[in-house]
């Protein structure tokens, strides 16, 4: 039975990854800052984790000890108020959180995992970003912290995609849309807006698709590369 962990499987797209990879016999380590305990019930195995802190990285690490770990979807995510989130109101404090969780929580995860994920005979490393962090799509301004960790995102990615070619190791850069998630729940009301069944759903079918000539590329959930 081939193995997953996917953070932020409490709820939201996370939590519909998870359901995913339940229904196609994946071994899945459900976690979550919130224990899913929800999930229990379906074969997963809930696990607190908390993707800022190093001891809880290690027990995670401990949990899986040496098995082969075949996908990492880096799922967990932040997103300040808009409020707190523009040229006159981010802080450094808003700055530090905001890519710790979002660009150096899924780095530092990896980082750790990765002895599990080279024991993989198809290892895959799903990061889910935001097109919001694209340099080159970048019309709106605004979303300072946001915006930035996800372009921090990206290029760490696409470096471990680099560093991890030579080992088989398939690193992805995806974007959900916009989703009806605890995220950002003033964007629920526009015409874009999915359930996040529907964008797990997008982004299950994209990973399944490419292989390590997709890798180290940036991928919107339709299929469509997105700009840097």
């Amino acid at each position: 039975m081939p193995t997953a962990v996917i953070t932020g499987a409490n709820s939201g797209i996370g939590n519909a990854l998870t359901k995913i990879l339940l229904s196609e016999k994946y071994e899945v380590h459900a976690c979550d800052i919130n224990i899913p305990s929800s999930l229990e019930p379906l074969g997963a195995h809930p696990v607190s984790l908390d993707v800022t802190d190093p001891s809880s990285v290690a027990s995670l690490k401990s949990k899986l000890s040496n098995h082969p770990l075949d996908i990492l979807f880096n799922v967990a995510g932040i997103m300040p108020p808009k409020s707190e989130d523009a040229l006159e109101t981010i802080s450094s404090s808003s700055l530090a959180r905001t890519f710790s969780v979002n660009a150096f929580g899924p780095l530092l995860l990896t980082q750790a995992l990765l002895p599990n994920l080279l024991a993989s005979q198809s290892p895959r490393i799903y990061n889910v970003s935001s097109r919001v962090g694209s340099i080159a799509d970048n019309s709106s301004g605004g979303a300072y912290a946001y915006r930035s960790s996800k372009a921090a995102l990206n290029a760490i990615s696409k470096s471990m995609a680099v560093d991890l070619k030579g080992k088989g190791v398939i690193v992805l850069m995806l974007h959900p849309g916009i989703v009806k998630t605890a995220l950002d729940p003033t964007s629920h009301g526009l015409e874009a807006a999915v359930e996040p069944d529907v964008a797990a759903r997008g982004l299950w079918e994209v990973c399944k698709s490419k292989g390590m000539e997709g890798s180290g590329r940036f991928w919107h959930r339709t299929g469509e590369e997105l700009p840097w």
